[in-house]
């Protein structure tokens, strides 16, 4: 009977969750998010691999020793789904803000306030590690190498924040021009030996353009599935050409040691690439609406979302406190300290995998406070004094609909956002969501 007590609590959450979510709210873009979010984690857990080097720890991935396995690469580089949802979204949010007279500045403001606090967290916190390591006699290439890991994810935070304050300059833009600048700048760089520096300019181009189909999107552009399947079928011809014949890698990460990044800067490969996960992201709209219908599902995805930031800023973490405390043993852990060189390594890589999740959960109880907006938590809290059920009944409260300025709970993973209050015929008469 105790064995079933657990499933008896979650299927009475998750009934509360679905009977709490809006009936208009478009569930198949939180499960796209969802999806884009773990693709980041698993994706990072099984190609990142730091190897003990003489005390230390050094990087190096599976990808830089076993090339066949360039295709997982396809599965977990889901960052052009982060971008079609967030431009979905936030140009959604912005039609409807404008429509209800709010302020650009206060409208940004919202959207943006929820990231600064979490990241604030993981930048105290690495900033005090590194220090008592250096302190306590680390060697600093260690250390290096742990840092780099921890922030080098947060250039997608950067990007995109600058796209989401520039959603009313290029919410109505044709990806083919972003396109065009990205073709233009490979063409630059590697036909005409033009000088390296330029490829950066693909950083903004190269996510514009998914960024750019998630606001046409919101316009109405893809209702039929005619322009989806054509995104994915010419994607898929176009990333196949771009790597047998036009010199470009086959993986879409970067590999430790390899001449060419597909990621670093965006290349046009990566972005062809893109435009084909975006038209499949788009054609599963309506199986993963049904799937979402039923309560446990969706009440997984609505848990993922509440806590994407915390999700994306501490799974790195998560997984270089497990490969450090693993040092305390003799011996090297095969698939934790081991050099990826086989098959083997990677079977095992897959048992790490419940072992990162329980640290992450501990990151996650421990930070997960920094993604609440500190005013709604009093608010809630005073509420809670006067009666009114706080608990996880009212977790819908925060994934807010695709309608309306409610920016979705992390719209991408790494989403910035705000709290919204949505008015109109497709909303309640006033709720108050967070973004």
């Amino acid at each position: 009977m105790r064995v079933r007590e657990p499933l008896v609590r979650w299927s009475a959450l998750a009934g509360r969750i679905d009977a709490g979510t809006p009936a208009h709210r478009d569930r198949s873009v939180d499960a796209l998010r969802a999806f884009a979010i773990l693709g980041v984690v698993l994706g990072h857990w099984l190609v990142t691999a730091l190897t003990s080097t003489d005390g230390g720890l050094d990087t190096t991935s599976p990808l830089a020793h076993m090339s066949a396995l360039a295709p997982v690469s396809w599965v977990f580089q889901t960052l052009a789904v982060f971008f079609l949802v967030g431009g979905h979204v936030a140009a959604q949010g912005y039609e409807s803000a404008r429509g209800r007279g709010v302020p650009y500045g206060q409208w940004v403001k919202q959207r943006l306030g929820r990231l600064f606090r979490p990241v604030a967290a993981v930048l105290v916190l690495w900033s005090l590690a590194s220090g008592g390591m250096l302190l306590g006699g680390v060697a600093a290439d260690t250390v290096g190498t742990l840092l780099k890991l921890v922030l080098s994810p947060l250039w997608f935070l950067l990007v995109f924040a600058a796209l989401t304050a520039a959603t009313p300059l290029v919410a109505r833009l044709s990806p083919l021009w972003p396109l065009a600048v990205v073709a233009a700048v490979d063409g630059w760089r590697f036909g005409f030996g033009g000088p390296a520096w330029i490829g950066w300019v693909n950083v903004a181009a190269g996510w514009l353009v998914p960024y750019t189909l998630g606001a046409a999107w919101s316009r109405g552009a893809f209702a039929r599935r005619t322009p989806a399947a054509l995104l994915l079928g010419g994607g898929i011809a176009a990333t196949a050409a771009l790597i047998l014949w036009g010199g470009y890698p086959a993986s879409m990460v970067g590999v430790p040691g390899a001449a060419m990044s597909n990621l670093n800067p965006p290349t046009l490969a990566a972005v062809a690439f893109g435009l084909a996960q975006c038209g499949l992201a788009l054609l599963l709209r309506e199986p993963l609406a049904r799937v979402m219908r039923r309560p446990r599902a969706w009440a997984t995805v609505a848990l993922v979302n509440l806590s994407a930031m915390t999700i994306f800023l501490w799974h790195q973490t998560a997984m270089m406190a497990v490969t450090a405390l693993g040092l305390l043993v003799s011996t090297d852990l095969p698939g934790l300290h081991t050099v990826p060189t086989s098959a083997q390594w990677i079977a095992v890589r897959l048992l790490w995998l419940p072992v990162f999740a329980a640290a992450l959960a501990v990151c996650w109880a421990a930070f997960h406070t920094y993604e609440q907006d500190g005013r709604r938590s009093r608010g809630r809290a005073r509420r809670g004094s006067t009666g009114t059920p706080t608990g996880p009944s009212r977790i819908v409260a925060s994934s807010a609909p695709t309608h309306g300025n409610a920016s979705l709970t992390a719209q991408s993973a790494p989403t910035p956002a705000g709290d919204s209050t949505v008015t109109g015929p497709a909303a309640p008469a006033k709720e108050t969501l967070r973004a």
